[in-house]
């Protein structure tokens, strides 16, 4: 019987993996439950798709509208009485209208994102952008314009050839555009008054890290928390293939499940260098894939899928990286920390949030660095640790914050609750980050003329 080709034969597990963690890893449980962001989310994603969807669909209805009101061709109820020149006066003066309050309503959005960007952080102004009240909004004016003009070509006087003709039911479906367009405003002015509040932000930027933890980290008592080896060394027998990056930016998604199984498929390891959230130049090593020596060379085609695995984007995602929410709320609390603000309350506000989402991150395991399928390695990742994200909420609100006396307090009373709900694995580096802040409290108190 023929052997195996050499692409199906099991790699080395190299030193980091031991028998038990053969056995865990029959379970893939430890890999993030987070879901890829599909092509159809991404296409949704920028800010200009849904008004342009809608403006589309105004055009295209502006267009279909008058000749269903030619096959109707009676006068009806409730719809617009007028003649030519009546629909021509009101669907230029909707037109005129909504071209004009949509450039206002562009404006204050411009106003608000400046302010958020300058008052908070830039890296808020995905989430005001993202809004859907906005979009919707700014797509409702722009449509009813649209709509309006292009049923203004369909009206007929009585110079025409046919005779006069009123599209009776567009013209008032262009009436009702309007009223909803007020609606919008409405909706729109109460959505911005409430967003830029500093409570607003940060609680929504809590809502989604959270969210984020609670698939991103497995449960203490998860199986998925005892998978796998923490360190990985490839055994002489395995020689690496390196994938680099294709486009720069930051590593926003890993596709840890194709990885495993495209590693089973192709009998090799894969290894991916980057942590999610962290920036990668074009060019640079995004993957290793470590084959056995006797195993041929992967042609660039095959290397392509595993490529595809790794999602780098312009700007970080909350899809698999808790690290993002946190250090957006670690910047507004900094901004406001700047002699140029001095906005300690606001720092406080955002560390209340920190304190929101550790105190679910310290209640969960770490994942591992090795994932094993069939009592072989088959991924070797880099995921944000427990430890890694403490230090992320703290370093920098303790350390800026060290001549406010509200933050090194604020701190130590969050560091004491942590320990609390803390697993004991995760309470050393607490009970760290307890003496820091004390001692902080303590110079605090010292030098305080008060």
């Amino acid at each position: 019987m023929p052997s195996p080709p050499p692409d199906r034969t099991e790699p080395h597990r190299g030193t980091g993996a031991t028998s038990a963690d053969a056995a865990d890893g029959e379970d893939l449980g430890a890999l993030p439950r987070t879901n890829r962001t599909s092509r159809w989310d991404r296409v949704w994603r920028p800010f200009w798709v849904l008004p342009m969807v809608v403006v589309i669909v105004a055009l295209l209805a502006g267009y279909l509208m008058p000749e269903l009101d030619r096959t109707l061709g009676e006068q009806l109820p409730f719809v617009f009485p007028g003649g030519p020149s009546g629909a021509r006066d009101l669907l230029g003066t909707i037109a005129g209208a909504m071209i004009s309050v949509t450039g206002l309503v562009f404006s204050i959005t411009m106003v608000v994102v400046q302010l958020a960007s300058s008052q908070y952080s830039p890296r808020v102004l995905g989430d005001f952008l993202s809004s859907r009240v906005t979009q919707v909004t700014l797509g409702i004016f722009a449509a009813s314009f649209t709509y309006a003009l292009t049923v203004l070509r369909s009206v007929e006087g009585d110079s025409g050839e046919g005779g006069a003709f009123v599209p009776q039911v567009s013209v008032t479906l262009s009436f009702l555009l309007v009223l909803a367009s007020v609606g919008m405003f409405l909706a729109f002015i109460h959505h911005i008054t409430n967003s830029i509040q500093v409570s607003s932000i940060v609680s929504h930027l809590g809502d989604g890290t959270v969210d984020v933890v609670g698939r991103y980290l497995p449960e203490a008592g998860a199986s998925g928390a005892r998978l796998g080896a923490q360190t990985w060394q490839p055994d002489d027998g395995l020689v690496p293939t390196t994938v680099p990056a294709q486009e720069h930016g930051a590593v926003v998604e890993v596709d840890h499940h194709g990885l495993v199984s495209w590693a089973a498929e192709h009998g090799a390891v894969v290894e991916v260098l980057p942590q999610v959230g962290t920036f990668i130049p074009e060019g640079a090593p995004a993957l290793r894939v470590w084959r056995d020596r006797a195993a041929p060379a992967l042609e660039e085609d095959e290397l392509r899928r595993p490529r595809r695995m790794v999602v780098v984007a312009q700007d970080r995602w909350f899809t698999q990286d808790p690290g993002f929410g946190i250090r957006k709320l670690v910047d507004i609390a900094e901004r406001a920390l700047s002699p140029g603000i001095n906005d300690p309350t606001t720092a406080v506000q955002a560390l209340d949030e920190l304190h929101r989402v550790l105190r679910l991150t310290v209640t969960r395991a770490d994942l591992p660095a090795v994932v094993t399928q069939d009592g072989a390695v088959r991924l070797v990742h880099r995921p944000q640790r427990v430890e890694q994200l403490v230090d992320l909420a703290l370093t920098e609100p303790l350390h800026y914050g060290r001549d406010a006396r509200q933050v090194p307090r604020r701190v130590v009373s969050m560091v004491e609750d942590l320990l609390t709900a803390s697993l004991p694995a995760h309470r050393p580096h607490l009970r760290t980050w307890l003496g820091r802040a004390e001692a902080s409290v303590g110079r605090a108190d010292e030098e305080s003329p008060w």
